[in-house]
């Protein structure tokens, strides 16, 4: 089995969402290995508050945390997407094993990154959680690969709400945008015209 990873944005020395961090790591060694001991990240994490901007990866397993880094963060620029189809790719729990992820994002063609439908219905790009505009509310897919750390923080504090979106819909919204832990909500957005079938 590959390790899993938590990557974390710190900001002005202080690691953003911690807490949603450490539920995600603490949920995904108990499904593992129900007998393991709760990691409270804060503990492992070394933050001065010079940092700023910086992506920290945890790498754990059953065993405990097996390596933190630190390094500064560019965001990938993504303007147009390109949906592509699996119905049997779970990304449940946010593992090193990037393959079956990476396979589909060689998919892209022109396009900057892909949009993934499993079974009908959207789910996430190869890096980010999505949310799309219909003019008033911002809407999540329901059932994204994977439920990302800033994904729960946005829904716990009523930014954005969970639906089923399947992609003939995608003419009734406007935008999209990109987020994940790196990604700040509003920092990745564009027109659904630039989402390609």
């Amino acid at each position: 089995m590959y390790p899993f990873i938590e990557t974390i944005r710190i900001e002005q020395g202080k690691a953003c969402n911690l807490s949603y961090h450490n539920e995600r790591l603490n949920n995904t060694l108990h499904h593992f290995w129900p007998n393991c001991a709760g990691i409270e990240l804060g503990e492992y994490l070394k933050l001065t508050p010079e940092m700023n901007g910086m992506k920290c990866r945890v790498i754990y397993d059953g065993g405990g945390i097996k390596e933190i880094s630190y390094e500064a963060y560019q965001m990938r620029p993504v303007h147009s997407l390109q949906l592509v189809y699996s119905d049997d790719i779970d990304y449940t729990y946010k593992s090193t094993d990037r393959e079956a992820l990476n396979r589909l994002f060689a998919c892209r063609g022109e396009r900057d990154d892909i949009l993934i439908v499993r079974r009908g219905l959207l789910t996430d790009t190869s890096i980010a959680n999505i949310a799309l505009f219909d003019g008033k509310d911002w809407f999540t897919p329901k059932l994204p690969l994977l439920r990302g750390t800033c994904r729960t923080a946005l829904i716990d504090n009523g930014i954005i709400k969970e639906k089923d979106i399947r992609p003939e819909e995608l003419s009734s919204y406007s935008f999209v945008r990109l987020f994940n832990a790196m990604i700040k909500w509003g920092a990745l957005e564009f027109s659904t015209g630039t989402i390609y079938g």
